[in-house]
């Protein structure tokens, strides 16, 4: 594995420095950070996409919030679903796991109709992910374009996405306003 660096599960964080406009101000669940490479979900962007119409064209009845919105997981293939979820009895097989205590990812479609027709108080539709290929993300983060810290599921399910970025800063013991994008020699 990678030495010391303790990436999965737990949160990177955008750091100013980072240009890419798809994750600035970002806070990204890690799920995997192989040699491969790695996968994660953009926890601040909700979608303007109701889960309701979303799951309508795929014959799945979703018996939450008719206002539920679905989350912007990153710009890899945008077409793909995962749920993350608080822990719920009854599902079971290869397509859930438990990321972190208390959040949970399922991403076959059995699990998504079956949380579907009761879902839990702790539920996320997620689109699309964010993916590194091998080493990638190991220069991100030695370049200072991230910061990892650990995960809770009160982070991921109870923080506004307005105030994320912000709180999870402040997890680490950084004041938000401290930070200034930096390049060059430091």
């Amino acid at each position: 594995m990678h030495g010391e660096l303790k990436v999965a599960p737990g949160l990177l964080i955008a750091m100013p420095q980072l240009n890419d406009p798809n994750f600035h101000r970002s806070v990204v669940l890690m799920v995997e950070h192989q040699d491969e490479g790695s996968f994660g979900l953009i926890l601040n962007r909700p979608s303007e996409s109701r889960v309701l119409d979303l799951l309508e064209p795929l014959d799945i009845v979703w018996r939450g919030n008719s206002c539920d919105v679905a989350w912007w997981g990153g710009p890899v293939q945008p077409e793909t679903g995962w749920i993350l979820h608080e822990p719920v009895p009854g599902i079971v097989g290869d397509s859930t796991r438990e990321v972190a205590p208390g959040v949970h990812l399922s991403s076959a479609p059995d699990a998504l109709r079956f949380l579907s027709k009761k879902p839990p108080t702790r539920i996320r539709l997620v689109l699309g992910y964010a993916g590194w290929g091998p080493e990638q993300l190991e220069g991100e983060l030695s370049e200072g374009s991230w910061v990892n810290s650990d995960v809770t599921a009160d982070l991921i399910f109870d923080t506004e996405p307005e105030i994320l970025w912000e709180q999870s800063v402040r997890r680490i013991g950084v004041d938000p306003k401290s930070l200034v994008s930096a390049s060059g020699v430091h």
